[in-house]
């Protein structure tokens, strides 16, 4: 099940966003059955997990990186972990699920980088998370159509290829921090709560920064396009 959630965009406005993570009911009912022991229930708790987590690494996994690795084999890697430590995770559970499987398939995408990029130019500490483009999908769409002022680029509002290009370009130019939040609040769909259980700040210090990143999108977004960007599009 696909759950819906109130979400505050950049313009102040509420709106319904679907998320990709499975619905929390029916996830703390299987955990329930899992502390008893029921095997069928660990296995469709994590199996049920399974797109979200492939979502989340695919997005993570940067360019050179997805030519090499199957972004399959980090979330089976992160499946099995989980089911190791599902014990250790059952008899306290700091967190939401959800969120403590996305915890350690992040470990296992760095540990993958590390892997694949020791000679690269930059490390893997240093690599910017950056937007897949398989998942500029129609919510990503909505968003960057709100953003953009469709009188300033009316080029970029008449035609998707343009508003892709142009959204994917604003995202890696964000900042770390930006990035990172417009990344969990938008494509992985968290809540501000999640979000600031992620990044350890409070809920509205979360909600601030994703306010502010927002706003640094709009901008670039809304930006007259340059010789450059003609060139390339």
């Amino acid at each position: 099940m696909i759950r819906g959630r109130l979400h505050l965009n950049g313009n102040g406005m509420n709106s319904v966003l679907l998320t990709m993570w499975p619905d929390n009911s029916q996830t703390q009912e299987l955990l329930a059955q899992a502390r008893l022991g029921d095997v069928d229930a660990v296995n469709g708790l994590l199996d049920r997990h399974r797109d979200a987590l492939r979502r989340m690494v695919s997005l993570r996994m940067d360019r050179a990186m997805q030519q090499r690795v199957d972004a399959s084999d980090i979330v089976q890697d992160t499946l099995m972990e989980a089911n190791r430590r599902l014990r250790e995770y059952l008899a306290d559970p700091r967190m939401p699920f959800h969120l403590w499987l996305r915890h350690i398939a992040r470990d296992r995408l760095i540990d993958a980088h590390r892997r694949h990029r020791a000679a690269a130019r930059r490390s893997v500490d240093r690599e910017q998370p950056l937007v897949a483009a398989g998942y500029l999908d129609q919510s990503t769409m909505d968003l960057a159509a709100q953003l953009c002022d469709r009188e300033l680029t009316p080029a970029a509002a008449a035609t998707r290829h343009e508003m892709e290009r142009r959204f994917q370009a604003a995202i890696e130019r964000l900042d770390e921090h930006d990035r990172e939040v417009i990344l969990l609040r938008h494509f992985e769909q968290l809540s501000n709560l999640e979000t600031a259980q992620v990044l350890g700040l409070t809920e509205p210090a979360a909600g601030m920064r994703y306010l502010r990143a927002v706003r640094r999108l709009r901008a670039m977004l809304n930006e007259a396009p340059t010789d450059d960007d003609r060139a390339s599009s």
